[in-house]
Parts: structure tokens; sequence; C-alpha cells
């Protein structure tokens, strides 16, 4: 598109349009909703609410809780809540044995939170690496990480969430071919209303700290390795294109750039590539970040945060998977 000659000055001023709120407003050109955003939530076995030290403001929550929350979401507008499991460490074990047990704390937060808002869509993180000793998203074998068994306890795992009653399921391993396999099972299950939300082009990022905490994930210990070999090197753009197509002709209904803030080139790429619908997970050490400098004194938290989730919109984000939901939802809906 050709940008049409503007007139030169004083003839053209373009403050004009910026010395008041209403024509501020009036020549807006992107706007932050309530219903632009996920919920990220963590829940946890027991019972009440836990606040998780690197991310002030979050807590884990109770069934019970989660679904309270779920009626807060409705009431502020917010369409729909990612869901995340917060496992004692002793039932962990290296084959993450308990991710598809059909009465775990995912399960009946599903259930709890559909009975009590059912107009909230539900997503559900499909990965190992909540249930396992080792902190690895996948099946661990002579310290590499396997992907096609990984992939059979993902489509485990995936049904059992479907069985409970998630609307949407977002595989986050980063595993090869792991969206048509969840894609064909959920059909031959009977599934076929299902959505999938590929964690698509998610980065191994150092921003994942705070998150790793709250769902009490096991730091990967000497020996372990780490995440390089399955999630994406930060340095790469060319590589987010090809598993985006991937992921679309494998039957992603959406997906998601993660984390958020640092990959906005990303994002506003595969928008114009694909015209899919695409999503930015702004991830804990985003959330722990701006929280930690608000709380310094050294910036606005008010006004930081909805400039964080704009710019995710001006990127060209269908939507904003974010900690700061209820808390952006109240202000937005004021």
């Amino acid at each position: 598109m050709t940008t049409p000659p503007l007139a030169p000055y004083p003839h053209t001023r373009l403050r004009r349009v910026r010395q008041s709120d209403w024509v501020r407003r009036l020549v807006r050109e992107t706007e932050v909703r309530p219903s632009d955003l996920i919920w990220s939530m963590v829940v946890h076995e027991g019972e009440g609410t836990i606040p998780v030290a690197s991310m002030p403001g979050v807590e884990r929550l109770s069934v019970k809780e989660a679904a309270k929350a779920a009626v807060r979401a409705r009431d502020l507008g917010i369409p729909a809540i990612a869901i995340f499991p917060h496992i004692d460490g002793s039932r962990k074990d290296a084959a993450g044995s308990i991710a598809a047990d059909p009465d775990g704390v995912i399960p009946r937060a599903v259930k709890a939170m559909k009975d009590a808002a059912p107009e909230v869509g539900i997503m559900c993180d499909v990965a190992l690496d909540p249930f396992t000793d080792h902190g690895h998203d996948g099946v661990v074998e002579g310290g590499k990480i396997l992907n096609d068994a990984t992939i059979e306890r993902l489509i485990e795992q995936g049904l059992m969430q479907a069985d409970a009653g998630a609307d949407i399921l977002a595989p986050s391993d980063m595993m090869d071919g792991r969206i048509g396999k969840l894609r064909a099972a959920l059909e031959g299950a009977n599934y076929q209303d299902v959505m999938i939300m590929s964690y698509a082009a998610k980065y191994a990022s150092a921003f994942y700290g705070p998150y790793r905490d709250a769902i009490g994930s096991a730091k990967l210990s000497a020996g372990q390795g780490d995440k390089k070999t399955y999630q994406m090197d930060p340095a790469n753009t060319e590589e987010a294109i090809r598993e985006v197509a991937l992921d679309i002709a494998e039957g992603a209904d959406m997906v998601m750039v993660k984390p958020g803030m640092p990959y906005l080139d990303i994002l506003r790429r595969l928008v114009e590539e694909f015209r899919m619908p695409t999503y930015a997970f702004q991830v804990s050490g985003e959330y722990a970040m701006i929280m930690a400098a608000a709380q310094n004194g050294w910036i606005d938290k008010d006004r930081a945060i909805l400039e964080s989730l704009t710019a995710f919109k001006r990127a060209g984000a269908a939507g904003i998977i974010t900690y700061f939901a209820p808390w952006a939802a109240e202000k937005l809906g004021a």
C-alpha cells in the first residue's frame, strides 16, 4: 500500500489529533478488550490458594477456587482460561506417569470450571514437564528426548483432557509431528469439536523461570541437558515459518508465539504469512519483570501492563495469554 504524500508543515500538524483524550480515542488504531484475553492460571492439588513468590499477585488455585475464577472470568468478559498444574514432587517420576490420570488435578479442575461457568472456554497444556522428575517435556532415554515415544504419551494426556471437557488442547512440547497425531486421535475418539492451539513457535527462552517455580517443575540437573534440542533457537525467524506451516498443515486451529514481547517480530510475520488466528503468550518472566519494576517504583504498573498488552494487539495478535488477564479486564471494562 502506498502512503499518500503529506502536506508540508504547517499545513500538516500531526499533534492536532493528539491534543485531547477524546480525539486520541477517536483516531486510535489498536484497542485491547477483555475478549482479547486468555487468563493463564495454575491449579494445585490441595485446598485454598498459595502465593507464587516469584510472581507477585499470582496464586496457585485449588479446584474449588479455580471454579470460582471461571465465574469471575465470565463476569469480566474473559472468554477463556488456560490452566497449568502444580504437582507434588513426590508424585512425579521419570515417565510423568500421572500426566494422563483421569482423576488428576487437571481433569477435576476442568470439570469444576465447566460446571461453574460453561460459557468460559478451558484450554489445557499438553506436555509432560509438570509431571516428570527431570523437568523435560518428554520421554528421556540416554539423555535424549525421544520424539515419537513422547507423542504417544501426549496423545493419552490429550484424550484424557478432552474426556474431562477441555475445549482447547495446547501442545507445548515442540515434538515434531505431534499436532497431526493428536488431531487424528481426537477425530478417532469423536472429539471433532475439540480445538488445537499449537505452541507452534516456542523458543528456548530465559523468560520461563517464574513459571517453573509456579508449577513446581524440576530444574534440569547436571547430566539432564537443556531444552534447546526441541524448543527453538531465539536467533531464528525462518524456522518459525516452517514450524507454523507444518502445524497448520497437520490440523492446528490456532497457533501461538511464546514468549511474547521479545518475539513481536515473529508474531507480526506469522500473522502476515498465514492469516491464521495467532496468539502471544505473555510469559511468567515478562509478568515478573513488570511487577518487580512496579514494586520498586521504577515504572507505572497500570500503564506498563496496558502498554504491553496493546503491543501484542498492534503486532497482530488475535489474543493474549496472560497472568494479567483479570486485572486488565477490570481496567478495560471500567
